[in-house]
């Protein structure tokens, strides 16, 4: 994929104060025009789509769909998408799942203005932008599986699954999650049995804790 003249890039975060700070640090480039923004992570797949974006910055914890989950979405509906993860947050595990998800870049929001626009244009180039905490985090996690000899288990929930784990996470009701993701309340019933049935576990509580180190609500 060869480097574009101009990058066209949408941004997505819940507070519009962010997204006008980071408008500001990239349509100062005249490589970087931002060309949608979007306040949570179910807009972000469906701008990124219509537009045709080449570079999608997505806020870890959104509403509706998290960044991680649009950034799984985008990985598989627009794999010419680069993606970048932003966040407050200096969390090795929101690290992993970002990257498992398919994105090119972990940037950290306190950062963002020394980092962002070398993190886009890295991206650009196929190649990934880690903040150096993040590299040391990656290297100690291989050397740890390497000398343990294990492997990252898949996660067994499908991208539906994350959905509604999401929502029960929330103390959303099943009604709720129904006219949220606009499916039928047995078929929330079935994916909630599904979902404790491959994670082994018994209630909302588990689940709770669960979506959390996974990145999908935060504690």
């Amino acid at each position: 994929m060869s480097v574009p003249l101009v990058t066209t890039i949408l941004l997505a975060d819940d507070h519009a104060v962010v997204r006008s700070g980071l408008r500001l640090v990239l349509d100062a480039e005249p490589d970087m025009r931002v060309v949608a923004e979007v306040s949570d992570g179910a807009q972000a797949v469906e701008r990124a789509l219509a537009e045709r974006v080449d570079l999608a910055i997505l806020d870890v914890a959104m509403p509706r769909m998290t960044g991680l989950q649009a950034a799984a979405a985008l990985t598989r509906r627009a794999p010419r998408t680069r993606i970048l993860m932003l966040s407050m947050h200096d969390n090795e595990q929101y690290l992993f799942e970002a990257l498992k998800a398919g994105a090119s870049g972990y940037v950290l929001k306190t950062a963002a203005d020394r980092d962002l626009v070398e993190a886009v244009r890295a991206a650009m180039r196929g190649e990934s932008f880690l903040y150096p905490a993040a590299i040391s985090a990656l290297m100690r996690d291989y050397l740890e599986r390497a000398s343990a000899g294990e492997e990252t288990p898949e996660d067994p929930l499908t991208p539906r699954e994350l959905e509604v784990l999401k929502l029960i996470a929330e103390a959303h009701t099943n009604d709720q999650i129904a006219a949220e993701l606009g499916i039928a309340r047995r078929t929330v019933e079935r994916h909630r049995a599904n979902i404790l049935g491959k994670l082994h576990m018994r209630d909302r509580v588990e689940l709770t804790r669960y979506a959390i180190r996974r990145g999908l609500v935060q504690p």
